[in-house]
């Protein structure tokens, strides 16, 4: 899957996609979108399997954090923000920008 619809996306519950070859982990938080890298830079774990507070991704494995609009580590172990990606919004299509 590679681009989805609002009605796609639940408030808080990431979604992984995959485009130009990177997976990709978008959230909604109410009207807005943000798509990160979906690997933790810490260790190499989906971040989509993680949970989501506020503007906040935890990662599961070992409980990096990161903010979903900037990418920079909120909480380590993780050191190294990750790659944030523009997101586009039309009508209800969401299209992910590499």
């Amino acid at each position: 899957m590679s681009d989805l619809t609002l009605d796609q996306l639940e408030s808080a519950k990431p979604v992984k996609i995959e485009k130009g070859g990177k997976d990709i982990c978008v959230v909604r938080i109410n009207d807005e979108v943000f798509a990160v890298d979906d690997t933790c830079s810490h260790a190499n774990a989906s971040l989509t399997e993680g949970d989501v507070d506020d503007f906040t991704i935890e990662c599961w494995l070992h409980g990096a954090q990161f903010d979903l609009r900037t990418g920079e580590v909120v909480a380590l172990p993780a050191t190294d923000a990750l790659k944030t990606y523009p997101v586009k919004i039309e009508g209800n299509l969401i299209t992910v920008e590499i």
